[in-house]
């Protein structure tokens, strides 16, 4: 194997995909650390990896067939976003996932995000949505990239797994959903209903709709949905992190659905 420097064409192209518009350039994303890695090869997602010596050699078995180009550590230092480098980093496909697909597969459950601005509570959502059984997780409106490094690191390779769709506009996705016959359900401060007495609703095909860190749900779109939901809290507590509240009502739906 040959050994590339910071300055080499592969590697100055891979470093262009830390940002969005590298990566919708080329369809192409970063995956860093032995984990990650593994679970986009078990995808068929891979086409190179950027590897030091000492991980090369230390993740030999794991790598198999995979073209592995060997780097310095100052160029693996520009080919990675944490703050402690495994030393490697792979160049991965993004994943052909549209709605249309993930609706004509009659889904039970899907999470949809409604700009949802921070990477960590994006990944952390897929990731969720993969335990709870999920058909897919939709980000629309003016979401974060979910090929983001800190996104793809949060979901914990659960990105590689479950379909990840990325929509404009919320309002056609939520009448695309409803169309396809899924109830879906807004989480909402001030909902009529609380969750605690959605049980037999949740048993049904459901699409979730969580909003922004920041704001919530907007106004507008809560009014889409067939019923909005709260999850009753107690004490001075008003509102929940975007994940936390996702799991909650995730994992009610799974529950109710396991039921039957």
């Amino acid at each position: 194997m040959r050994l590339l420097s910071e300055r080499s064409s592969r590697v100055t192209d891979a470093v262009k995909l830390q940002r969005r518009a590298g990566r919708n350039a080329t369809g192409r994303f970063l995956a860093e650390g032995p984990n990650l890695i593994e679970a986009a090869a078990r995808h068929g997602l891979i086409e190179t990896v950027f590897a030091t010596e000492t991980a090369e050699h230390r993740y030999r078995p794991m790598l198999g067939d995979l073209e592995v180009w060997m780097v310095s550590e100052r160029a693996m230092a520009a080919l990675s976003e944490t703050v402690t480098p495994a030393g490697l980093v792979a160049v991965c496909r993004l994943p052909d996932a549209t709605l249309d697909a993930v609706l004509a597969a009659d889904p039970a459950l899907i999470a949809v995000a409604a700009d949802l601005s921070d990477p960590g509570n994006a990944g952390t959502l897929i990731r969720l949505a993969e335990a709870m059984g999920a058909a897919a997780v939709v980000l629309a409106g003016d979401s974060v990239d979910p090929y983001n490094a800190k996104c793809v690191r949060s979901s914990a390779g659960s990105i590689f797994s479950i379909p990840v769709v990325t929509e404009d506009d919320p309002v056609t996705v939520i009448n695309r959903l409803r169309r396809a016959g899924l109830h879906v359900l807004a989480t909402t401060l001030n909902g009529d209903l609380s969750l605690d007495d959605a049980e037999e609703m949740l048993a049904r095909r459901t699409a979730w709709v969580f909003g922004s860190e920041a704001r919530g749900l907007s106004e507008d779109l809560a009014m889409l949905s067939d019923r909005r939901v709260r999850i009753p809290m107690s004490g001075g507590v008003d509102s929940l992190n975007v994940a936390v509240a996702a799991a909650i009502c995730l994992y009610q739906s799974a529950r109710a659905q396991r039921r039957g």
